[in-house]
């Protein structure tokens, strides 16, 4: 998931789905800035001390539904997605720059599930391509 996002140094992205903050640790190393959104509360407060701890000061956490994205901070070059929607959120297609990338696992708890890679040309346009099955946790909320 992450080399399909082409991460760029200078890249600021949006992980949804903390969970530990290993996955947010591994983008820190690779992008100039990352906000990470976790739903559940005690994940999102013992990965924000973590990464504190482990000196990730390129790292920014919020407990929120990662659905809505953080629009305060968006555009982002890219976005990552580590739960599995059922659809792709509108909320983070708007909140990818032109030029981006997303990568999302997409399809039912109890179905087959598709990582999906999707595009943002220059001109706004989206394309997606499905890369591979997959099974993930669902992305919970009340969406």
């Amino acid at each position: 998931m992450t080399d399909l996002l082409h991460i760029k140094p200078s890249d600021r992205v949006l992980e949804v789905g903390t969970g530990s903050g290993y996955q947010a640790a591994v983008l820190a190393e690779l992008a100039s800035k990352v906000y990470t959104i976790e739903i559940i509360q005690t994940l999102q407060k013992s990965a924000e001390k973590r990464l504190k701890n482990l000196g990730y000061n390129n790292i920014e956490t919020k407990l929120g539904d990662g659905y809505y994205g953080w629009e305060k901070h968006a555009p982002f070059d890219a976005i990552m997605v580590t739960a599995a929607a059922g659809q792709i959120p509108p909320p983070l297609i708007k909140q990818l720059k032109p030029g981006g990338r997303m990568i999302i696992p997409v399809g039912g708890a109890f179905m087959t599930q598709y990582l999906i890679l999707v595009e943002k040309r220059v001109n706004g346009t989206i394309s997606t391509r499905q890369i591979l099955p997959v099974r993930f946790v669902p992305l919970t909320g009340k969406h």
